[in-house]
């Protein structure tokens, strides 16, 4: 009887020393989030992607139902503020605008459907990023500012996410 002695190959042993280092580290995929409320209304600009985005993560990432009416949801988030800001960084020697920094702000705050229990209190959520900024490329600058405004509002929507799940009244 043969005796078949089996090699990894280097790529499988690398994929088997991911996957051990991966486990023991606590490494776990994003799970559905655990809201600690069954529905929820979302009074904000139904035009805002901020809105669609968080409406669209709710309904697929957790049990919680997006309502229509106030009146229907345990809870009631209240978007009382979305702004982008484009604030000059840096100016090079020759007077010209060679950094911006973008800002991506949501105020909100969450209350019941009656406005008299409180889980979170008025709160904001800032996002951040700097960006050069060339006359010779501004073509392409444009393209790269609505990138990273796209990608602070996805991140804003993830941070909510979060945050409504960490809710919990609010001791007066």
């Amino acid at each position: 009887m043969r005796r078949h002695v089996v090699l990894l190959r280097p790529a499988a042993a690398l994929l088997v020393a991911a996957a051990v280092l991966l486990a023991g580290c606590g490494f776990h995929l994003r799970r559905q989030a655990n809201l600690p409320f069954d529905s929820i209304y979302i009074n904000a600009p139904i035009t805002s992607q901020f809105t669609a985005q968080l409406r669209r993560a709710i309904t697929s990432g957790s049990e919680a139902q997006v309502v229509e009416e106030p009146t229907k949801a345990q809870a009631v988030l209240h978007v009382t503020d979305e702004r982008q800001e484009k604030l000059i960084q840096t100016i090079s020697g020759g007077g010209r605008v060679s950094e911006f920094l973008l800002r991506y702000r949501i105020g909100f705050r969450l209350t019941d459907s009656k406005g008299a229990v409180v889980y979170i209190p008025p709160s904001e959520i800032v996002m951040q990023r700097t960006f050069t900024y060339s006359d010779q490329e501004a073509g392409a600058k444009v393209g790269e500012e609505a990138l990273l405004y796209r990608d602070m509002r996805q991140d804003a929507v993830q941070q909510m996410l979060r945050r409504l799940q960490a809710a919990k009244p609010v001791k007066r």
